[in-house]
């Protein structure tokens, strides 16, 4: 089934800048070839996992880098400062803030974390989202290293292009190139492997959350 994204309302949540990117970037520049409009949300920068050596801020400014390679319009970028893995802390502000978001932007697809994601924060975003936009149709995007399990109900065609710009705007993590899980090496042979279970060269894996038709 054909999904017509044009002037369509997405909305990315990412727990911490770069999630967005590793568990749906590619989808995000095929949205984009197709007149979406992509709002990405990062709820923490993270500054308490920065490498040292890496000076304050340097991921809200990563993050403003890498989403504009994908595409994304500069005004379609919220950032939050909560603090990383403390996201359960303050889950009641970060649903009110969601709900904010439902009422501006009328969403008619969310990607967020897996239900199944064990991460405090991924799952912190997963539950509010859902209880934020249950009228809404949501994704679960894939990060293998934190899902204990993931059921690969819906994939996402992806051509070479979509990877690239995937894997261009992931480099832009430059504090984060240590992590095996942002090489292109493994984006693209994720990619690859959910591509050959659709018999596609690449696609992205998602779960149905909710949808609604």
């Amino acid at each position: 089934m054909a999904l017509d994204f044009k002037n369509r309302n997405v909305i990315i949540l990412a727990p911490h800048t770069d999630d967005g990117e590793l568990g749906c970037g590619g989808t995000i520049v095929k949205m984009l070839e197709m007149s979406a409009n992509v709002y990405y949300v990062a709820f923490s920068t993270a500054e308490k996992s920065l490498p040292k050596r890496f000076p304050s801020g340097t991921l809200k400014s990563e993050v403003k880098r890498a989403t504009e390679k994908l595409g994304i319009k500069k005004s379609n970028l919220f950032i939050y400062d909560y603090e990383v893995r403390k996201l359960n802390y303050v889950r009641q502000e970060i649903l009110e803030e969601l709900i904010k978001l439902k009422h501006k932007i009328h969403a008619d697809f969310v990607f967020m974390p897996s239900m199944h994601d064990i991460h405090q924060d991924h799952s912190t975003v997963a539950i509010e989202g859902l209880r934020a936009f249950k009228n809404t149709s949501i994704l679960g995007y894939e990060l293998i290293w934190n899902n204990l399990t993931f059921d690969t109900i819906c994939f996402v065609k992806l051509e070479e292009r979509h990877i690239i710009a995937k894997i261009e705007a992931l480099q832009e993590y430059k504090s984060q190139s240590t992590r095996k899980y942002t090489s292109p090496e493994f984006i693209r042979s994720l990619a690859i492997t959910r591509g050959t279970q659709i018999g596609n060269d690449y696609a992205e894996a998602f779960e149905v959350v909710r949808w609604v038709w």
